[in-house]
């Protein structure tokens, strides 16, 4: 049953449960409360005559000190995670893994590691190039993007001046040319992550009138309108969670990467003839969905170092100061914890000729990241020994894998298969990065620094493949292609192909990975779309 009622008789807020919901029809609902529902909630509420109704699994995270806290950005908090488990990966020795994807307003803004790159230029001009439209286009998107130290600090700088030819300092890895190493650029501010919820939910937005947000409401599918087919397409008028809720104009999935094609292939829009093997009813033919699921690999090396600030000592190992760091973060978002604990990363590329296919979207784009920390920020720390990390992010894979059901069960878990290492290519750019992260701490300022490699890499191959895991940076589970294209799930104003009443505004519309980490780019895309729905109703 829709709700209907006045849209201004209620003040807006975040509910909690369903029945606190006021009955009303809504003109967009959004679903997903995620990195990009949010801005989309924001931007369209900007007009008082729109009314939205943004529908999240997950509860409110302000509250959740674990997220809050940038310190602990490498640990992201269990209860605010869909926590999913891929499939086994042949290319990882039969592995599967924790897929982390954010349970909770501001999705993953809420648990990632903060870090905000937007990637080379060239990405976006790829976007316009693939779409047909220029909108996507690196000049064109530049407004959408403005709308949004530590024990090892000197040397990585230094490094850069020592190895300038191959590991250059870059002022800022944010304006289109980002290889090089530069300063980390991070979503904190006045010392507190800063996520989709606490910027674009901040309480100058939630109090509008016509913006409601629900909590802990899982949806299940979206819902075509009975006998509303136009040009042969279905109209979805609907989304199911416990009961369903109608809207006027349009359904607006930002359900993320994994939730997306989740919800869309449960209501009957993919391949038809897999559906109905699965004894799914078949809305609208769209092979695509779920497929060329994109993701990054991402491994870490450990050296033993000569030093006593490193975070294994300064921190884990001394309860005092994890008492006093926590009531001095408590009391004035200041001190140890108000940082995550790196401060530099750095893109690069392999030396021409080692690759047989260009997997970027051009030669000024990297193709592998480093990020450094000053200690070991996550897992297991060894009871002696300080140490130097360095992450290593293949940024540019060409493996591909799929997101799918198996159930007709609406509720079970899809099924997620990176496919990470299907590509024989992506071992080689891995095994480089490695190369090129030795020959960094081989610069002179790290001689009477570095100890040693503590991470076995006798066999390099093997270490990979034991070791490495999906780095949390997928796209293009719901690829937007051309307008006139017969391949891709939405048009370049995302508008789901062959249907009417929906668009999706997430990262699985992206149909490469960005060369760096998936959040900017995914602000800038909500940003966008925003307006290109603003735009529509009023021409």
């Amino acid at each position: 049953m829709p709700f209907r009622r006045d849209i201004h008789t209620t003040p807006a807020a975040i509910y909690e449960t369903l029945a606190d919901l006021p009955s009303l029809d809504f003109d967009y609902i959004i679903v997903g409360g995620g990195t990009a529902g949010n801005v989309l909630a924001n931007r369209l509420t900007e007009q008082p005559n729109t009314s939205v109704l943004v529908l999240e699994a997950g509860r409110s995270t302000a509250d959740v000190l674990a997220s809050q806290i940038p310190f602990f950005c490498f640990s992201p908090p269990t209860l605010l995670n869909w926590n999913f488990t891929t499939t086994l990966q042949p290319g990882l020795n039969n592995r599967s893994f924790p897929y982390y994807r954010g349970f909770g307003l501001g999705g993953c803004s809420a648990i990632n590691i903060m870090t905000y790159t937007r990637g080379s230029s060239e990405d976006y001009d790829r976007y316009a190039r693939v779409s047909g439209d220029e909108g996507w286009g690196w000049d064109r998107m530049q407004p959408y993007f403005r709308k949004y130290p530590s024990a090892i600090d000197g040397r990585v700088i230094q490094a850069t001046k020592e190895v300038p030819d191959e590991f250059p300092f870059n002022l800022d890895y944010n304006s289109g040319y980002h290889l090089g190493i530069g300063w980390h650029q991070k979503t904190i501010g006045n010392g507190t992550r800063s996520t989709s919820e606490t910027s674009y939910l901040a309480p100058e937005y939630i109090n509008r009138e016509n913006l409601h947000v629900l909590v802990n409401s899982h949806v299940t599918r979206i819902l075509a309108a009975n006998g509303s087919s136009v040009d042969n397409r279905p109209y979805f008028d609907a989304v199911e969670f416990t009961q369903d809720a109608g809207t006027h104009k349009e359904i607006i999935l930002s359900a993320g990467v994994i939730g997306t094609p989740h919800i869309l292939l449960n209501s009957g829009v993919g391949d038809a003839e897999v559906l109905s093997a699965l004894g799914v009813t078949s809305t609208v033919h769209l092979p695509d969905v779920g497929n060329n699921f994109r993701e990054q690999l991402n491994w870490a090396l450990n050296w033993a170092v000569n030093d006593t600030n490193t975070i294994e000592n300064v921190y884990w190992r001394n309860a005092t100061f994890q008492e006093e760091a926590m009531t001095e973060w408590q009391a004035s978002r200041t001190g140890y914890l108000a940082n995550s604990p790196s401060n530099q990363l750095g893109s690069f590329r392999v030396n021409e000729g080692l690759l047989e296919e260009e997997p970027c979207a051009g030669n000024r784009t990297g193709h592998y990241e480093l990020i450094f920390t000053g200690g070991i920020p996550i897992g297991a720390v060894p009871q002696t020994g300080s140490f130097l990390g360095i992450s290593i992010t293949v940024l540019c894979p060409l493996s591909y894998g799929n997101v799918s059901i198996n159930s007709t069960n609406p509720l079970s878990p899809p099924v997620i298969n990176p496919n990470t290492l299907s590509h024989e290519q992506d071992l080689v750019l891995m095994e480089q990065a490695v190369a090129g992260a030795q020959r960094f701490v081989s610069a002179p300022v790290w001689k009477d620094y570095v100890l040693g490699l503590v991470t076995d890499i006798t066999d390099l191959e093997g270490s990979i493949r034991s070791r490495a895991m999906p780095g949390g940076h997928a796209v293009g589970t719901a690829s937007m292609s051309p307008p006139d294209a017969r391949w891709g799930v939405v048009d370049p104003d995302s508008r789901l192909r062959r249907a009417r009443g929906v668009r999706i505004v997430d990262a699985s519309v992206l149909p490469y990975i960005p060369a760096g980490h998936t959040q900017a780019a995914v602000y800038a895309v909500a940003e966008r779309a925003a307006d290109l729905i603003k735009g529509r109703e009023s021409s």
